[in-house]
């Protein structure tokens, strides 16, 4: 009768021992048999530890730059020259004014064996003698081949020959996170190599002066004063970039991980025109422009905040003369989509004057293929189309936070407006209001809303009207520019 009970005590552990999922679960409360979550695969590839065989490829086509300029600082009195003034007073009002010596100091690059150096611009303006210091404490007297403040790049040229050289990289080809060295001599302590990666590409600091052209590649790789005209190259040794500005909290110029490099493709564009012919000559549309952001996008039914908006059109220009009009949006060129207005500026100005292009449009909704010869940006355009791709501001009403007056012959004289201009005046605005954190002005003139021409203060109040809840597009003119401004409308 025993033998029952140990025959059937037996088999329950052969049952537990054999399937043990069945009567408990793990200490997670799960069936083990459940689905287990993926798991990273095991990198089976060794971790970069050195970037010294990239150094020793480049470090020596890496130079500093002294320059030295003569600064006459200005008299105190304008008079003291005169000899009437100095028979009266004498020396008593200082005598000549002493120069004053300025020492500069940046980096360069070596980009021909016979010694064509890539630089900043600002390294080598205004020098009246310019060293370039190499590796095994060579130094050499070197010459302004050209210089191109719109892109903050110069060319030296030294007596040399058999050169270390770098070569110049494809910047289109960089990648945000590609890691990239930067090598100059900050502070002047000497050659000196940083690491970091790229944090952005195409960026505009607005830093500049008027009419620059920007289109900076961004890396945290620690830049400081004295790295400006240095070389930003990658992991393959190729330089893709000169570096050139730095976000500093200090006046010293100290590093917070935000640098700007001009990208190579630009800098090899200009530096062939500069050692050819010393000067940069650059293609032109004739418009004013500005981003399409996403009001705008909203206001003219298109499908994303993409491209370029035309605020106005110049008389006789290559834009004109194609057919080129006020609000058309400009979103292909070559064939490549257009960001926004400054990647549209820059695009054009690396094309020589005379080439055509086309372009492609939306106008009124509609897709549209136009066909462009560019003229030629002159200086004073250059200056005046870098207002074209700021995204200036401009209003209209007590719904929009504004005062608004007819426009009047004493008005008109007031603010610049031509006799036969048509408008209405901002003559109060509030800051807190949707125009005044648009950007809009005491004296800007309304010419249009929502591309319905404004005569009257009454035509104002019709078009915010009918524009209901959307942001309305204003048409305005300032200082004799016109601006497209979109203001969302409380």
């Amino acid at each position: 009768m025993n033998r029952i009970p140990k025959l059937l005590l037996m088999l329950f552990v052969l049952i537990i021992t054999a399937v043990p999922g069945a009567c408990r679960r793990d200490r997670r409360g799960e069936n083990p048999s459940s689905p287990a979550l993926p798991k990273a695969p095991e990198h089976s590839a060794a971790a970069v530890t050195s970037y010294a065989d990239v150094v020793a490829k480049v470090a020596d086509a890496v130079v500093t730059v002294r320059s030295e300029s003569t600064v006459r600082a200005p008299r105190r009195y304008p008079f003291s020259n005169d000899p009437l003034f100095r028979e009266f007073f004498g020396d008593l009002f200082g005598g000549p004014s002493q120069p004053r010596l300025e020492r500069g100091l940046g980096s360069g690059v070596i980009v021909t064996e016979d010694g064509y150096i890539l630089t900043n611009h600002h390294v080598v303006d205004g020098a009246d003698e310019i060293r370039v210091e190499m590796s095994e404490n060579r130094s050499y007297k070197a010459k302004i081949v050209g210089s191109d403040p719109p892109t903050d790049l110069a060319v030296l040229k030294i007596d040399a020959d058999k050169l270390a050289v770098l070569r110049l990289g494809n910047s289109d080809q960089v990648r945000v996170g590609d890691v990239v060295l930067a090598i100059g001599n900050p502070f002047g302590v000497g050659k000196t190599v940083t690491a970091g990666i790229i944090s952005a590409k195409e960026r505009s600091t607005g830093m500049g002066a008027g009419g620059t052209f920007e289109s900076f590649l961004q890396t945290d790789a620690p830049i400081n004063r004295g790295n400006s005209g240095g070389a930003l190259v990658n992991t393959a040794g190729d330089l893709i970039g000169i570096n050139s500005q730095i976000v500093s909290t200090s006046g010293a110029g100290g590093n917070v991980g935000i640098g700007f490099a001009v990208p190579s493709n630009m800098a090899r564009q200009v530096a062939e025109q500069l050692i050819k012919s010393g000067n940069v000559r650059r293609g032109k549309l004739g418009v004013q422009i500005r981003s399409v952001d996403q009001d705008i996008a909203v206001n003219l039914g298109l499908n994303s905040p993409k491209g370029a908006i035309v605020t106005s059109v110049e008389a006789g220009s290559a834009a004109q003369r194609a057919g080129i009009r006020q609000y058309d949006v400009i979103i292909q060129l070559n064939g490549k989509d257009v960001e926004d207005s400054n990647q549209l500026r820059n695009r054009i100005a690396a094309l020589q004057p005379g080439t055509e292009v086309p372009l492609t449009i939306i106008r009124d909704g509609q897709r549209q293929e136009v066909r462009i010869k560019l003229s030629e940006l002159s200086e004073e355009s250059s200056r005046a189309s870098s207002a074209q791709g700021n995204d200036q501001s401009g209003e209209g009403h007590a719904r929009l936070g504004i005062r608004v007056s007819p426009l009047t012959p004493d008005l008109a004289a007031r603010i610049g407006a031509p006799r036969n201009a048509q408008g209405v005046v901002i003559v109060d605005v509030d800051p807190t209001g949707p125009a005044g954190q648009a950007g809009l002005r005491e004296g800007d003139l309304i010419q249009e809303v929502n591309r319905q021409q404004v005569r009257s203060v009454a035509d104002l109040q019709n078009a915010l009207q009918r524009s209901g809840n959307r942001p309305a597009l204003l048409l305005i003119r300032r200082q004799g520019n016109q601006y497209l401004v979109t203001v969302p409308q409380e």
